[in-house]
């Protein structure tokens, strides 16, 4: 049958860039990866409004005047809830994926953020705090599900030689995303106190556009095939995505795929993490995703104002400080996603961690000098900026990519839940336990 719908098509898999191919995984991206950075970094410029209205809440409603100590650990539990919703929502990955398909859990998932972006826009003019709470740890869930979703998706639509490519396309957009809620939050913009939950709830915008366009486009060809038997709607989704060239050694590798699972169903955690032959593969995504959340990131993109206040930079200078972090993100996420596939996988991921290893080593150097050497606090600046262009370069994206190639269809939902819930594990450690760190 694949024949019959295929005679026009010649042999390579290999693929062009086709605006389809670019639109999924922009709109994909936009909608879910941007989100998440936008989340990351959100919280951190409107820190003390958000603490304030904690303090004039509880006092007003249930007269009681918490002390900093009370108002830091909220905070910090409002920072750090993401994180835990995160990780619950990675745990949904495997049946959701299951069951309505990579592009059909998106879609899906965006009434997430809605829902949890309406609790955070009117919690003042309902004045409570606690939904503030309970948004960031609903758009964790959303962010938990994409996070892990979307580069699964994008690397089951790519042909072979544009994987690297689309597969770091989320990474610029997390990096966009933080970028754009350093943006916002300058003082000039929405970094007011009156503004500061519509800042939180922007992140409506990006997913109505997504709900809007993303469900125009096919499902991952993959899914369609393998786990729906679909011949049809396989061919129709590749023709899509591909335009230019032949489809059917694609196909054919795909039915060769689904005869070898036909007999296995889609593995659970417990059972991957049982399976002695993908131990090393299993190995290698809980190392490079430990050590992704672990290199301190986190602590940077949260409470980047804090870190630079820390180190000496005026106040009035310190927005625009975490602005121009931003934009290196970015253009260290652009520089990583053009040359992955010249570069490879292996070095992007290895250089961007001995990079961030190496400015550690200087903040520790700066910090320790700082006191004998005032200009040493600029040294520190410009190691955590250090830190964040390794980062970008490959860390943040290539651990996803990885976990997509090195698993088959019925080991990829789960892999992906053990990579999440170890990253969303790491991130609320981090977020939680950093402000009471001196």
């Amino acid at each position: 049958m694949a024949e019959e719908l295929l005679k026009d098509d010649a042999t390579k898999i290999s693929g062009h860039l086709t605006w389809s191919l670019l639109a999924v995984a922009f709109l994909a991206s936009f909608g879910s990866s941007m989100l998440y950075g936008f989340n990351l970094a959100v919280v951190n410029s409107p820190a003390e409004y958000i603490k304030a209205f904690y303090n004039e809440t509880l006092t007003e409603r249930h007269h009681w005047t918490p002390d900093e100590h009370f108002l830091t650990i909220l905070y910090s539990l409002t920072v750090s809830i993401f994180a835990i919703g995160g990780m619950t929502g990675a745990l949904l990955v495997g049946r959701l994926v299951t069951k309505y398909g990579r592009k059909g859990t998106l879609v899906r998932a965006t009434m997430l953020v809605f829902i949890g972006g309406s609790l955070m826009g009117f919690s003042r003019w309902f004045t409570n705090p606690f939904m503030v709470i309970a948004g960031r740890f609903i758009t964790g869930v959303h962010s938990g599900i994409s996070l892990s979703v979307v580069p699964m998706y994008l690397g089951e639509i790519a042909p072979k030689n544009l994987r690297g490519f689309l597969g770091l396309v989320p990474s610029i957009h997390i990096c966009l995303g933080v970028f754009i809620a350093q943006v916002l939050g300058l003082s000039e913009l929405l970094g007011k106190e009156e503004h500061w939950p519509l800042l939180l709830s922007l992140v409506l915008f990006p997913t109505l556009v997504q709900l809007m366009l993303l469900p125009w486009f096919p499902e991952s060809p993959r899914y369609l095939l393998i786990e729906k038997g679909n011949v049809h709607a396989t061919v129709t989704a590749l023709k899509c995505f591909r335009k230019k060239g032949n489809i059917q050694a694609e196909v054919e590798e795909m039915q060769e795929e689904q005869r070898s699972l036909s007999s296995i169903k889609t593995l659970s955690v417990c059972h991957l993490l049982m399976d002695c032959s993908v131990r090393w593969q299993v190995l290698t995504i809980v190392v490079v995703n430990i050590g992704m959340q672990l290199s301190g990131i986190d602590a940077i993109w949260f409470y980047t104002n804090e870190i630079f206040r820390n180190a000496g930079i005026p106040e009035p200078h310190i927005q625009y400080t975490t602005v121009g972090t931003g934009a290196i993100e970015v253009i260290a996420g652009m520089l990583g996603c053009f040359t992955i596939e010249r570069v490879g996988r292996k070095p992007l991921i290895i250089g961007g961690f001995l990079f961030m290893g190496l400015c550690c080593a200087g903040i520790t150097v700066s910090v320790l000098l700082q006191e004998q050497f005032p200009f040493m606090s600029y040294m520190s600046v410009g190691c955590v900026v250090g830190i964040i262009a390794g980062f970008c370069i490959g860390p943040a994206g290539v651990p996803f990519l990885i976990t997509a190639e090195l698993f088959k269809q019925s080991h990829r939902p789960s892999a992906y839940t053990v990579a999440g819930c170890l990253n969303w594990l790491s991130n609320f450690t981090i977020g939680f336990v950093f402000p009471f760190l001196e």
